[in-house]
């Protein structure tokens, strides 16, 4: 079985933009309900993970920080806590795996680390209940 089997594509995961404010991150996080989703630069390539404790560590950081001037701060100049590692679209099913035992999801890139979409650690333990042979 090969890793795009399980690849929810980019056109239907929430991520957010290296240039998106930190307000609009808010807002996908919370729109979601998700705790955690990958950031893309401009050329499309990924480039990390934002989380809920980023965003809290933000404001608990920055003194004079509101809910009102989160506009005024982009995603890329937040510290990042947590890094989703990724794999490339034909890796070993085993590395995938591997990196699925510790993150919520693996986000998936083409060679050049194009962002092509993630593979939810949801999906495969659903895969694998099916599929389970006694």
């Amino acid at each position: 079985m090969q890793i795009s089997s399980f690849l929810l594509p980019k056109e239907k995961v929430t991520y957010v933009l290296a240039s998106d404010s930190m307000a609009v991150a808010m807002h996908k996080l919370e729109h979601q309900k998700y705790t955690a989703i990958p950031i893309i630069d401009d050329e499309g390539k990924y480039i990390g993970t934002l989380s809920e404790g980023d965003l809290l560590w933000k404001m608990k950081d920055t003194p004079g920080l509101t809910f009102e001037t989160m506009e005024q701060v982009p995603v890329s100049k937040m510290r990042k806590r947590v890094f989703n590692e990724s794999v490339v679209i034909d890796a070993h099913m085993e590395d995938m795996l591997t990196l699925a035992a510790d993150q919520n999801f693996v986000p998936v890139t083409d060679h050049h680390g194009v962002f092509l979409g993630i593979i939810r650690r949801k999906d495969i333990i659903e895969y694998y209940t099916r599929n389970i042979t006694d």
